[in-house]
């Protein structure tokens, strides 16, 4: 599959770094963060050929910086050594499942607790943020809807917490697109949150368990359902999805 070139904003060349420890490090947080930027808005598709070589010439970089946002992104799940080279990772619905179990410990956890610590302030803060996503802009919901749960985790006041849903949340970015694609499904989705905050509003830990793990559940059964109805025409697309049928 060929490689999908990256835009490189226009404008001047920035001067190197004078210190061998500022300019490679500069340099790798920016492939990383572009490079990680691609690969979860499908602009770089599931399972798509990268080089080394390649991303040197697209970011007129040394294989330093190129290699070492590579490996961070490795770290993440997001692409994968291939051979000798790199591929995006495939979206692999058997993860998907896996990643679903893990959701529904951590945010029950994180919910319980948060019954218990968050302020009213906190709770009004979290509602704002999802009365801002609107169900008619899919881009926005699939951009801006993980920090609910991120948000929500962080009113347990645990940072583990905070850091587990964070992880998930990242490695799940890339379904959330498709998840998304629907005005009906945003809709659903801004319901179960909702759901959620009334019963942390409520101070009902019971109540609170029971929504989250219903949305985690049923956003995972309708992407999986999705994706295998869709999974040929998804290949046509050049997006690559492994795991269950």
């Amino acid at each position: 599959m060929p490689e999908t070139p990256i835009e490189t904003p226009a404008g001047p060349t920035p001067p190197a770094a004078t210190t061998v420890a500022t300019g490679p490090i500069s340099q790798t947080a920016s492939i990383y963060a572009r490079l990680r930027t691609a690969v979860l808005e499908l602009d770089l598709t599931p399972g798509e050929r990268l080089t080394e070589r390649g991303l040197e010439s697209e970011f007129s970089a040394s294989r330093t910086p190129v290699r070492a946002a590579l490996l961070r992104l490795d770290t993440e799940g997001l692409v994968r050594r291939d051979g000798r080279g790199w591929i995006v990772a495939p979206i692999d619905l058997d993860e998907v499942r896996a990643a679903s179990e893990y959701r529904e410990a951590v945010e029950a956890a994180a919910v319980r607790l948060a019954c218990r610590r968050a302020s009213d302030a906190d709770l009004a803060a979290v509602l704002e943020l999802l009365r801002s996503l609107s169900v008619d802009d899919d881009v926005e919901h699939g951009a801006k809807g993980p920090n609910v749960h991120v948000e929500l985790a962080r009113l347990s006041g645990n940072p583990f917490l905070v850091a587990g849903v964070q992880d998930v949340v990242t490695r799940l970015a890339r379904t959330r697109w498709l998840d998304l694609r629907t005005a009906q499904s945003r809709a659903q989705v801004r319901g179960e949150h909702q759901q959620i905050l009334a019963a942390l509003e409520a101070r009902d830990a019971d109540a609170g368990t029971r929504a989250v793990v219903a949305h985690i559940r049923n956003t995972t059964e309708r992407l999986v359902a999705s994706l295998n109805a869709d999974r040929t025409r998804f290949k046509a697309r050049g997006l690559t999805i492994v795991g269950e049928h």
